[in-house]
């Protein structure tokens, strides 16, 4: 929640727009989080993340439905009673786990892109960074130590019996007003207090009180978020369902749309499974849904003159990459894959290929197939949604001097069609929920002999070759992470999908 604009005339600190950030490196400074080291006031959105990803459109609509109550609490009675209400609505009934998943997952993506420029200027100058938050720690924690660098973090205390939360708070309760102040103190009874302390509200001035310096952060809509590249770590993995921060307005368009969007997803779904190849790119395009083809592909492969097939080296955005290639080039290409759902494997129209993870059993089945003809691989293994390319596997180099690379990026509004953490099998249809996506396919030249195995290269000159061809096209990069890093990162495993085989390795799935 917001409170109104404070009168920078009447706040006894000055603006931080006069705060030093030369010579910091031994100070330590702590600051407040929404409107202080966030330009946003309110921290519904946040709280509507978790209620999204962890309760789903249900847990959504009674945040929405409680927002109200707390908005007139936090306005005219108490701004700890209308925070009380928003962590009722949110957290009660869910496990811990996985508030904290989602806060490691999805929250740090739209925290940083929301970081107020001033205030991380000051922040990052100095040696010993802390935050003091009425948020609960359990949502912001992760952001702040991992991405910002933050040595301590003193937030709201949510109270947990076995294991879920109860949607009520440990004492002293919301930190706000004196609270922050007794738990500052409480933080800091051992030690010097801070140097330098940032809010932007009057109940902030308690603890601003306490430390040596204060400075208020003036409310500007307009100031400037802070680029991603000056974060002392980059955001390359995040997860999470939604594209846009879900402002009220937001949530309710959200909770309006989904089951439209669910309508129009399976409708879109049958058009690409049911109809010829070539008729699909019209059939989308007549749904909404954006193709746009560059490049010039090769031709399909003529098996009465003992051609073999050409290998597509994707770029990996969601698992329709290999469809929307096959709809750019009017006839069904097989793919090869790491990981499908079941149900994926049954609607996909195209025929894919489940790699055992086995290296010579996979070399052994991908030369078969491309005996039969063209075949599509994304040597990445996993997806990755930011502007980077993860590391290429180097198989596909060592089984075909045939090898064209493709770019693929694609362009949702309102829905990631990827996740690490949920069910996989929905991945196509929160793609195509989105009102119109858009997919991009660049095919690029195919690589000249000389610079395949057969001419002289190793395997993974050729991969990193080939990686660094396709993120020159798209403006991305080239890194060193893998699929067990990404999981690791978001899930907490290695991304390793354990289940009882139901048909042969090297038997061909898909309809």
């Amino acid at each position: 929640m917001a409170k109104p604009k404070e009168n920078p005339t009447s706040s006894p600190f000055p603006n931080i727009a006069q705060c030093a950030s030369i010579g910091r490196e031994k100070h330590t400074v702590i600051a407040d989080m929404d409107g202080t080291l966030l330009r946003g006031r309110s921290s519904f959105p946040y709280f509507a993340l978790v209620a999204f990803e962890v309760g789903g459109m249900l847990r959504l609509f009674f945040l929405l439905l409680a927002s109200p109550i707390a908005g007139i609490l936090y306005y005219f009675i108490s701004e700890s009673a209308g925070i009380r209400v928003l962590i009722f609505a949110t957290f009660v009934g869910m496990k811990e786990s996985d508030i904290e998943s989602v806060a490691r997952a999805v929250l740090p993506k739209f925290y940083s892109s929301d970081l107020h420029s001033e205030t991380w200027r000051v922040l990052s100058s100095c040696g010993k960074r802390c935050v003091l938050t009425a948020n609960p720690r359990v949502m912001v924690e992760p952001f702040l130590k991992d991405f910002l660098g933050a040595d301590m973090v003193i937030g709201t205390e949510i109270h947990v019996i076995r294991g879920r939360a109860t949607g009520l708070v440990k004492n002293p309760g919301i930190l706000v007003g004196k609270n922050k102040a007794i738990s500052l103190e409480k933080a800091f009874k051992d030690e010097p207090m801070p140097d330098i302390a940032l809010g932007d509200r009057r109940t902030d001035y308690p603890f601003m009180k306490l430390c040596k310096e204060s400075y208020m952060v003036p409310t500007k809509p307009e100031a400037e978020p802070v680029s991603l590249d000056k974060l002392p770590k980059p955001i390359v993995f995040h997860d999470g369902r939604l594209v846009q921060k879900p402002t009220p307005f937001m949530a309710l368009l959200t909770i309006l749309w989904i089951p439209v969007g669910f309508l129009l997803a399976c409708l879109r779904i049958a058009a690409g499974a049911l109809l010829p190849m070539p008729f699909v790119y019209y059939a989308f395009w007549a749904l909404g849904v954006r193709v746009y083809i560059k490049g010039t592909p090769p031709p399909p492969a003529k098996k009465s003159i003992g051609q073999t097939g050409v290998l597509f080296i994707c770029s990996h955005r969601t698992l329709l990459d290999p469809i929307f290639l096959s709809t750019a080039l009017g006839r069904p290409i097989p793919a090869v894959t790491y990981s499908l759902s079941r149900l994926s494997e049954v609607i996909s129209p195209i025929k894919t290929v489940r790699l055992s993870r086995d290296r010579a059993t996979d070399a052994s089945m991908i030369k078969k197939l491309l005996q039969e003809g063209d075949l599509v691989i994304c040597p990445e293994g996993t997806t990755c949604r930011e502007p980077f390319l993860l590391r290429f596997s180097a198989l596909f180099a060592e089984l075909t001097d045939e090898l064209v690379p493709v770019a693929m990026a694609n362009r949702m509004s309102m829905f990631h069609g990827t996740t690490a953490r949920g069910w996989k099998g929905m991945d196509p249809f929160y793609f195509f929920m989105n009102p119109s996506p858009a997919y991009e396919v660049t095919f690029l030249n195919k690589l000249p002999f000389e610079l395949t195995c057969s001419g002289g290269k190793s395997s993974h000159e050729v991969a990193n070759y080939i990686q660094r061809m396709i993120a020159g096209s798209l403006s991305y990069e080239c890194t060193s992470f893998t699929r067990k890093d990404k999981y690791r990162a978001l899930a907490g495993n290695d991304g390793t999908v354990v289940e009882k085989p139901k048909l042969s390795p090297n038997k061909v799935m898909g309809c």
